[in-house]
């Protein structure tokens, strides 16, 4: 009987948790969202999907006539399904430090912005221009104009109790 109470109790806080989301963005508040705005909500909630997922997972909520927005009731089942099965969750903080120190290959303890530009524009899944200034307006030290390990970890990882 606890373990029935206890998971329909994660139901309903996941699924209050996807419509705070959800409402943020939902300016008209007719429950719907503009399309272009479900990679930012899915990533608030602790999601962070590749471009590639993103869009399969925007071409599962649109209609079947794409009209630009995307409704609250496609969006609650979908998104409940993705937090309780723990998908796309963010790199675990052990993992960034190693990339971090992978990067860092003259071992200074921190990145030039310049550095950390090059390689998120330039290799893998590329960043935009915005993302980037974004990520450095939050990761740079603005005394000493570099990227420390610790700041650029803790920006990098999600807390599970937001």
């Amino acid at each position: 009987m606890a373990d029935k109470y206890n998971a329909e109790t994660i139901i309903t806080e996941t699924q209050k948790r996807i419509s705070n989301a959800f409402d943020v963005f939902d300016h008209e508040s007719n429950k719907t969202v503009d399309v272009r705005e479900i990679g930012t909500i899915i990533r608030s909630l602790g999601c962070f999907p590749s471009e590639a997922e993103l869009h399969d997972i925007i071409a599962e909520l649109e209609e079947e006539e794409p009209t630009g927005f995307v409704r609250y009731e496609k969006f609650l089942p979908t998104m409940t399904k993705i937090l309780l099965e723990r998908k796309f969750r963010p790199i675990p903080e052990d993992l960034l430090l190693q990339a971090f120190e992978v990067l860092d290959q003259q071992k200074k303890g921190h990145l030039e912005p310049e550095e950390l530009t090059k390689y998120l524009t330039q290799e893998g899944e590329p960043f935009t221009q915005e993302e980037m200034d974004e990520m450095l307006s939050a990761a740079v030290d603005p005394d000493k104009n570099v990227i420390l390990y610790k700041d650029f970890v803790s920006m990098m990882t999600f807390d599970d109790n937001q």
